[in-house]
């Protein structure tokens, strides 16, 4: 049976800024975050950096033409904050913003529409100096920073995403120490989340306020959790899971509230003083779009007397991105993993999207996510063939099909990866593109799955296995 797409379906790949960009120092560029913990010994595979990553800023030219190869009609990029912004306060740096305008108006010429996302993790160092995103004065920082993109961009960007991922900001960032800025304190995890939909609103309006015709949404890595049984305790374990890893964004965002067993489960964290009277109203922002980033499903279970060692939840045996789930047990699904060591199942990206197509009626959505690394490398010909990221990518647009004929409004795929990348703690050991990068030389190869993508993105149909 043939996999056909609606027309207009929207097809496109992504990037983020730190991970591509390089020219860290560059015309007024300032250190993000990332530039600081990456010089954190021990923090980084390898003491990797995004000093020079795929330096996609002095070969952007290059980088369209590869995506015009593709037939995309979506780039989804992300602006750096310190760059165009280089202390997170004050006057935009025009000769960032030159870059992104010139960007724009590269993809605009091959006919591929511009999709910004805002923030992807590159804090201004300065801002975290400050107190980061526990501090609420960051959240008005950012509403700041939306209004100078807004103004600089509005006329060539319609589409707007305001954060990426702001769990892993929150939590893997301030909880976990696994991200930049490698805090460890649940309580502080908790404040950054909640400054992070502040901040989600507060821009939101900004964007609205300069650009009333323009499309707004945000991207949320929600979690398909599954319990490893259907026992109580496992059930509530996956509950409590669910509630830090997606209600806490989707609550306020898209109904106004948090969670009450959230506020339960954390009650021994924080007592959530730092929400204020009115800051619900201003995060539950109209959205146009909501984006969803999938990957893998999350198995998980309470733990029992015989639980010990690491947690199975991709984290280590360091502090916990779980505040308030301490007795959440995580768990190693069986079969076929990629170089992640995360599960190919595309069964979660259909329960998400069903999911928020019962939670969020009316709302439409877009995968602004989805790929797999693997242990790619050119053969004796210099070819690179990535078989089984083609299938990876074949399941997952299979279940969105599915989810669109059960009643689920999905707009648009877009792919992660247009190139190979610094995949931040990882740093160059992971590969998700659909172009391979020689990182000593940063030439650029079509994987096959650049081949067989371009031809989805041409018939709007998946090829015949």
């Amino acid at each position: 049976m043939t996999v056909t797409f609606p027309p207009g379906f929207l097809w496109g790949a992504a990037t983020a800024a730190y991970q591509i960009e390089g020219a860290a120092g560059e015309d007024g560029r300032t250190p993000s975050v990332w530039d600081t913990f990456c010089r954190t010994p021990g923090k980084v595979l390898g003491g990797d950096t995004g000093d020079v990553a795929t330096d996609h800023y002095h070969r952007r030219p290059e980088d369209v033409r590869l995506m015009a190869g593709l037939g995309l009609g979506a780039y989804r990029f992300s602006v750096s904050w310190p760059r165009v912004q280089p202390t997170g306060r004050g006057p935009a740096n025009e000769r960032g913003l030159d870059f992104y305008r010139a960007l724009a108006d590269d993809l605009l010429a091959h006919g591929i529409r511009p999709v910004l996302t805002l923030y992807h993790w590159d804090l201004p160092q300065e801002l975290e100096d400050a107190g980061g995103w526990p501090e609420r004065g960051t959240a008005y920082r950012f509403a700041d920073y939306a209004r100078l993109v807004a103004r600089a961009l509005g006329d060539r960007v319609e589409l707007w995403t305001t954060l990426n991922e702001p769990w892993c900001s929150a939590f893997l960032g301030y909880a976990a120490g696994v991200h930049a800025p490698g805090r460890t304190d649940g309580a502080a995890a908790l404040r950054a989340a909640h400054h992070l939909n502040l901040a989600h609103g507060l821009g939101a309006s900004a964007l609205r306020a300069e650009l009333p015709h323009a499309r707004l949404s945000v991207a949320l890595n929600a979690a398909a959790v599954r319990a490893r049984t259907d026992a109580p305790a496992d059930l509530d374990a996956a509950r409590r899971i669910d509630a830090l890893a997606t209600r806490i964004f989707t609550g306020p965002m898209l109904a106004g509230a948090y969670p009450h067993d959230l506020l339960a489960d954390t009650a021994g964290v924080t007592d959530w003083s730092f929400v204020r009277d009115d800051d619900l109203a201003v995060i539950r922002h109209p959205l146009d779009r909501l984006g969803i980033n999938y990957y893998t499903p999350t198995v998980v279970s309470a733990a029992t007397d015989n639980d010990r060692g690491p947690r199975a939840d991709g984290h280590g045996a360091g502090p916990s991105p779980w505040p308030g789930a301490d007795g959440v047990v995580f768990h190693r699904q069986p079969g076929e993993h990629t170089a992640m060591d995360w599960a190919v199942d595309a069964t979660g990206l259909y329960e998400l999207l069903t999911r928020f197509a019962r939670e969020a009626p009316g709302l439409p959505l877009l995968v602004t996510e989805n790929g797999a690394a693997y242990d790619d490398a050119p053969d004796g010909g210099g070819a690179v063939h990535d078989p089984a990221r083609i299938a990876y990518v074949r399941s997952h647009l299979t279940a969105v099909r599915r989810a669109m004929a059960d009643g689920a409004d999905v707009r648009g795929y877009i792919l992660w990866s247009l190139l190979d990348n610094f995949e931040w703690a990882y740093g160059y050991s992971k590969r998700f593109g659909l172009v391979y990068v020689d990182y000593a030389t940063g030439r650029r190869i079509p994987k096959s799955s650049f081949h067989w993508y371009a031809k989805v993105a041409r018939t709007n149909q998946l090829p015949p296995e």
